[in-house]
């Protein structure tokens, strides 16, 4: 049975937690396996897996459909600009700079979803959304500090820290763009396009680094790391990822990408047994706050409900 729309937004937004809890866990994950494979033939392999999975999940789906012509250029549009840019630059910048400054950078997506919705005209973006992301943005500051990670922009971290500010200008781009195709095509075969695109044009940039590569002789955790980003981090949550923005926006989707250090603190608190202090606290309510007053713009006074 259908979902009417207001079930379908809740369901949304549930599965987007599950991507924000998939996302925070996903960093450490990064981190483990780029101790025995360098950034770029780590992503290669990281997409090679989760593009092996996209395609069996629309194979399984039945819902492929012949793209036309305007299509497919909106989708190469979408792997090169976006999604290749974001996997291009991400795992490099998260080698190159600290964790502190890899949670503020990746907190930044809000803001380049709204400056391309409204320069491109897709969303509306009103007042409640501003306000929201400036207190999700807060949250993650505050999570960072109370974390006591650093942030810092001397020497390597700087570049690190660009390479992190291009890598979600890309997903953004992505995050935009691919919710137009989902009016025509299937999320099975839109992430799965999206990602064998992008897939194929890394194969080309990072085929030398590759070769170089004992995977052979990699440990367990390595190809762990691999497999977890790959079919978790990458095919499962962008399939979600994707659906989501279509039912609620992209706009309002973008926040929960914020929700994705608060996770990461919890997941550590748990496992690791690092400190979950009052700065902490204090920033996922700040960080939830912001979803929340999205999520409910239009009781804000002096503003009607954004249709979109």
């Amino acid at each position: 049975m259908a979902l009417n729309e207001p079930k379908r937004e809740i369901l949304a937004e549930c599965l987007l937690l599950l991507v924000a809890v998939t996302w925070g866990m996903n960093p450490p994950v990064i981190k483990l396996g780029l101790q025995h494979i360098p950034p770029l033939p780590y992503n290669m392999a990281r997409m090679l897996v989760g593009s092996a999975f996209a395609v069996l999940a629309l194979c399984l789906s039945g819902t492929y459909r012949r793209p036309t012509r305007e299509d497919v250029w909106l989708l190469m549009r979408a792997s090169i600009f976006g999604f290749l840019v974001f996997q291009l630059l991400f795992a490099e910048g998260i080698d190159r700079t600290t964790s502190g400054n890899a949670a503020f950078m990746s907190c930044l997506l809000p803001v380049y979803v709204v400056l391309l919705n409204r320069f491109y005209g897709f969303d509306t973006i009103n007042r409640a959304v501003v306000i929201g992301i400036a207190c999700s943005i807060a949250g993650v500051i505050l999570i960072v500090l109370g974390a006591g990670r650093e942030l810092s922009l001397a020497g390597g971290h700087l570049i690190g820290a660009l390479l992190l500010l291009g890598a979600q200008a890309g997903y953004a781009y992505y995050t935009v763009f691919s919710r137009k195709l989902l009016d025509r095509y299937s999320t099975y075969q839109v992430t799965a396009s999206l990602m064998l695109i992008t897939t194929v044009l890394l194969g080309v940039a990072s085929l030398p680094a590759m070769r170089e590569v004992a995977w052979s002789s990699l440990p367990a955790s390595a190809w762990g790391s691999v497999a977890f980003s790959g079919v978790l981090g990458l095919c499962l949550a962008n399939f979600l990822w994707i659906w989501g923005s279509g039912v609620i926006g992209t706009a309002r989707a973008s926040l929960f990408n914020n929700l994705t250090p608060v996770f990461a603190v919890i997941t550590a608190y748990f496992l690791l047994g690092e400190t979950f202090g009052a700065l902490q606290i204090a920033g996922a309510v700040c960080v939830f706050g912001g979803v929340y007053i999205t999520r409910h713009r239009g009781r804000l006074p002096g503003r009607r409900a954004d249709p979109s």
